[in-house]
């Protein structure tokens, strides 16, 4: 436990970040999964639809220093490459 005030108010402020980050990451999450479930239905046009809101989500998310940025471009090129491929087979 923390003993002196500084160790006091880095351990709120630890626990306050954390509970940010946590619902920022959540947040992230989501916007991932609503394109998976478009994927998963074939749904090309609501797959892409989430995919242009989903963008800026992750690149926040990079800018905010929840996720390494090479995490987010992974991301974003693998689900760009999954809406092409149901693009050319439907």
């Amino acid at each position: 436990m923390a003993n002196t005030a500084q160790a006091k108010k880095r351990a709120r402020q630890s626990e306050d970040r954390r509970q940010h980050n946590m619902g920022m990451r959540s947040q992230l999450r989501t916007s991932i999964k609503k394109i998976h479930t478009a994927l998963a239905s074939n749904d090309k046009n609501a797959a892409a639809t989430s995919y242009r809101e989903a963008q800026p989500i992750i690149d926040k998310m990079v800018s905010k220093g929840i996720i390494h940025k090479n995490k987010a471009a992974r991301h974003k090129s693998r689900i760009n490459a999954q809406i092409k491929k149901l693009a050319t087979a439907g």
